[in-house]
């Protein structure tokens, strides 16, 4: 009888200690969830706040030497390169039975240049992916700290690869009906899927004859575009005045037909004239806030129109062709 109640007596104890240990233990997990979402909103918030630019233009026109102009100037910005090395070193097992095998490496940037009709598609897939993947990258901690208004520029973006380049190779002929619509649909998804933060305030349009990009191209002798002609480039030309100027190409994100376009003459030799580069450089003193202005970035031009923003401020200085809607 005494064992009996020792025992129940030892049951209810344990029962009651236990109770008090899970609850202690829901209490610190509960807690240490609540942080983690207090963390999680306050990091999404500041994420929110950082204003995302994409620089455009044709293959050779100057987009990296441009970003490092941005970035000498403005050095608590983070400017983005383009993924061209992940096209051109895409790692593969040479054997799905054996782990062990050395992988082998594919340049599928030289690939597409060199059967445009057999890789076109892979290779617009791929190069959309590595793009949304670096849109996707949070933006690091000094930015998110700084005391201007962080600012992310990015080289190119998974628009200018629709809009632009998959667009073009499909108009070639490269890219067929079919794939063109699965292009496009998984496109639109992933876009609509991560909304906000995909979203650009601003482009940048380094715009340059097709026969100075061809210049420039050969002095730069990136090995894949030995097979890049001069008409390819004039196409790419078209697309890029048809999307950012003119306004013609058919957008599928009502958002994107009102991102302002910043037009820059990026036929001047800015990388090898230092006093261009200096002028550039000495005008890039943005200060991207909703109340302050947008300097202008490049010499006065006859296309040189003032809009107002209420993101860019009422000084934002957009250069289109007359008669283009801000």
């Amino acid at each position: 009888m005494v064992v009996a109640m020792l025992s129940k007596y030892c049951c209810i104890l344990l029962s009651a200690t236990a109770k008090r240990f899970i609850g202690s233990e829901q209490r610190r997990i509960l807690s240490s969830t609540t942080a983690r979402r207090a963390t999680k909103r306050s990091l999404s918030s500041l994420t929110s706040q950082v204003k995302r630019v994409s620089i455009e233009g044709n293959i050779a026109v100057g987009k990296s030497t441009f970003a490092r102009l941005l970035q000498a100037a403005k050095p608590d910005w983070e400017v983005v390169s383009e993924p061209v090395s992940k096209w051109q070193a895409i790692e593969s097992s040479s054997s799905q039975s054996d782990p062990a095998s050395q992988p082998s490496f594919s340049n599928l940037l030289e690939m597409m240049y060199q059967d445009p009709k057999r890789w076109s598609y892979t290779f617009q897939t791929f190069s959309c992916m590595t793009r949304l993947r670096t849109q996707l990258q949070p933006p690091p901690a000094r930015l998110l700290s700084s005391q201007d208004a962080p600012v992310q520029v990015f080289e190119r973006s998974v628009y200018s690869d629709r809009y632009i380049f998959a667009l073009n190779m499909f108009e070639l002929g490269c890219i067929n009906a079919t794939e063109w619509s699965v292009y496009q649909d998984w496109h639109s998804f992933l876009v609509e899927q991560f909304g906000s933060q995909v979203e650009l305030e601003g482009v940048i349009y380094l715009r340059a004859p097709p026969q100075t990009c061809m210049e420039r191209l050969g002095r730069r002798g990136r090995v894949e575009e030995k097979e890049v002609e001069l008409d390819y480039l004039e196409g790419l030309h078209t697309q890029h005045e048809r999307w950012l100027l003119d306004k013609t190409t058919r957008l599928h994100f009502d958002w994107l037909t009102k991102v302002p376009v910043l037009v820059i003459d990026a036929s001047v030799e800015f990388e090898s004239d230092p006093e261009v580069r200096a002028e550039l450089v000495s005008q890039v003193a943005i200060k991207w806030k909703i109340n302050g202005p947008l300097p202008l970035i490049c010499p006065p031009s006859p296309l040189q129109t003032t809009y107002s923003y209420p993101n860019f401020g009422s000084d934002y200085r957009l250069f289109q062709p007359p008669n283009a809607s801000p």
